[in-house]
C-alpha cells in the first residue's frame, strides 16, 4: 500500500527515527531523512538505503528549532519525491535538571524540537494530504507523554503536548483519509538515553550494562528494552489499510510501564 509514497522522518540519522525510516524503505517508500549530519554521513545514509532496500533516499539537515528550515524540509521532499504522504515527527532532545535549576534555553530548545517542530511540519504537510485524500502522520511521543518522571520538566511537557496535538489533528482530519497517531516508547536503547544510563551507572558505581538493567528494573516490568525494529514495524502497520480507523491514538510500547 505504501510502495512509492514519500515519507519524511525527522531525527532519522540514528536511533528510533533511523529504525522507522528503514522499516518504511523496506516497504518501498521513498524516504527523506533529517538530522544533524555532515555531507559524508548524509551520503553514506543514502547509499545504505539504496543498497539495503533498493530505495530512494534524500537528506535535509533542517534545524528543527527554525520554522523556516522546517518549511524548506517539507518543500525539499516535494521537489525530490512529490507531496509528503507519510510524516513521522520523531526528532527529540533531552535535558534533565530540577525545575528550579532547569536552564531556560534548554526548555526553549526542547519545546521547539520535540513539540513545535511537529506542529510546523504537520501544518505544512496536511494540505497536500487533504488534496490526495490520504496521509499518515506518526508522532514519536514517549511513555513520558503519558506519565511523568522527576527532572524532566521540558521533555514531559513536550511529549504530553505532542499527544494533545495528535488528538486535535486526528479530529480535524477524521473524514479525509488522513490518520494521526502517537507512538509512546518506553526505554529504548538509543543514543538519547545513553547519558541517563551512564549517570545511573556512575551513581551506583557499576558498569553501564548494570546501570541499564537498574534503569529497566525501576520502570519497565518486562525487564527488556523496546527495539527500534519493533517501533519501525508499528509505524509500518499504522500506515496500512488495516490501521485506517486507528487515529488519535497514543500507543505505548513500554513493557508494561504505564500498566502499573
Amino acid at each position: 500500500m505504501i510502495r512509492g509514497k514519500c515519507a519524511v522522518v525527522t531525527g532519522s540519522t540514528s536511533g528510533i527515527g533511523l529504525g522507522i525510516a528503514h522499516a518504511l524503505a523496506a516497504e518501498g517508500c521513498r524516504v527523506v531523512l533529517n538530522g544533524i549530519a555532515g555531507p559524508a554521513v548524509a551520503d553514506a545514509l543514502r547509499e545504505e538505503f539504496s543498497e539495503r532496500h533498493g530505495a530512494e533516499a534524500a537528506f535535509h539537515g533542517a534545524d528543527l528549532r527554525d520554522p523556516d528550515q522546517i518549511g524548506d524540509l517539507i518543500a525539499h521532499a516535494g521537489r525530490e519525491f512529490g507531496d509528503v504522504d507519510i510524516l513521522v515527527n520523531n526528532a527529540g532532545i533531552q535535558h534533565t535538571a530540577p525545575v528550579e535549576a532547569f536552564p531556560a534555553e534548554k526548555w526553549n530548545d526542547i519545546i521547539a524540537v520535540n513539540l513545535s517542530a511537529a506542529f510546523h511540519a504537520i501544518r505544512l504537510a496536511v494540505p497536500g494530504m487533504r488534496e490526495k485524500g490520504w496521509g499518515r502522520i506518526i508522532n514519536t511521543s514517549s511513555v513520558h507523554g503519558l506519565v511523568a518522571s522527576p527532572e524532566k520538566a521540558a521533555y514531559v511537557s513536550a511529549k504530553h503536548g505532542l499527544i494533545g496535538l495528535t488528538r486535535v489533528v486526528a479530529l480535524e482530519t477524521a473524514e479525509t483519509g488522513i490518520t494521526c497517531n502517537a507512538i509512546c516508547p518506553g526505554w529504548t536503547r538509543t543514543p538519547l538515553i545513553e547519558d541517563q544510563i551512564e549517570a545511573r551507572a556512575q551513581s551506583l558505581g557499576v558498569s553501564a550494562e548494570e546501570g541499564a538493567r537498574d534503569l529497566l528494573r525501576e520502570k519497565q516490568p518486562s525487564g527488556k528494552f523496546a527495539t527500534v525494529e519493533q517501533l519501525g514495524a508499528l509505524a509500518v502497520f499504522l500506515c496500512s489499510e488495516a490501521a485506517s480507523q486507528i487515529t488519535g491514538a497514543a500507543l505505548p510500547v513500554d513493557g508494561g510501564w504505564t500498566a502499573q
